[in-house]
């Protein structure tokens, strides 16, 4: 059983392989962009809207209020970011129901790129806000001696995060081969259902921990901006 879509080899040519992971995590893309272009092309102010426009406000109301939660103060200023996280993960995870079809976020390698992602996207909004010195400052203070664990920190959380989605796709993939092996006509389609729900989930827990992280990363330059900010004195 193929674990992993790396491992499927759809096309190779003079030493040049093309895996199952390129694939569709390309197919996925082009889902994604089609169906953003034909919603939007036809978007209306008037009282009769489409439903794929309602659709459409619902998803992007639904994350701006999660991003607002975490605590940003400026919502719509990672909306882009988080918000094509959330769709990508979540569409590459629910199209798991396609035969044929294997999740891209099912490799190590797609789901490290995700990370890196974030792993840039955090310095990039702090800088943006507060400014590069100010960003870099944080790396040592208290003192100079928490440079090292401050980078430590900075990449053990991204190796989690990639780490966590890569295991809980794959899980639910060794999950379903084992099942189908033993009850081939009705654990599957439980299995299918349950797959829909923690891709979406996943999906959720990702794009949180990103905005968790974007968050407390400017929130903690603010503060280091801001000397009043540390005074506990009345």
């Amino acid at each position: 059983m193929e674990i992993s879509p790396d491992a499927w080899v759809i096309y190779e040519w003079r030493g040049l392989s093309l895996n199952a992971t390129i694939v569709f995590t390309w197919v996925v893309m082009a889902l994604l962009v089609l169906g953003s272009w034909a919603v939007t092309a036809r978007l209306s102010e008037g009282e009769t809207v489409s439903r794929w426009q309602v659709a459409l406000e619902v998803i992007v109301t639904t994350i701006r209020d999660q991003i607002a939660e975490v605590g940003a103060d400026e919502p719509g200023r990672y909306l882009p970011f988080i918000g094509t996280l959330f769709l990508f993960i979540a569409s590459a995870n629910v199209l798991g129901i396609v035969p044929g079809y294997q999740p891209p976020t099912g490799s190590l390698s797609t789901t490290a790129a995700l990370a890196l992602c974030v792993l840039v996207a955090v310095p990039l909004f702090s800088i943006g806000e507060r400014g590069i010195f100010s960003y870099l400052r944080t790396y040592v203070q208290p003192t100079p001696l928490m440079l090292p664990f401050n980078i430590v920190s900075e990449a053990s959380r991204t190796i989690a995060l990639a780490v966590r989605l890569y295991g809980n796709v794959m899980s639910g993939t060794v999950i379903v081969g084992i099942l189908i092996s033993v009850a081939p006509f009705f654990f599957p389609v439980v299995m299918q259902v349950l797959g829909l729900l923690t891709g979406l989930i996943q999906a959720y827990i990702f794009a949180i921990l990103a905005m968790v992280y974007i968050g407390s990363a400017s929130r903690s330059r603010r503060r280091a901006d801001d000397p009043s900010t540390n005074d506990t004195g009345d």
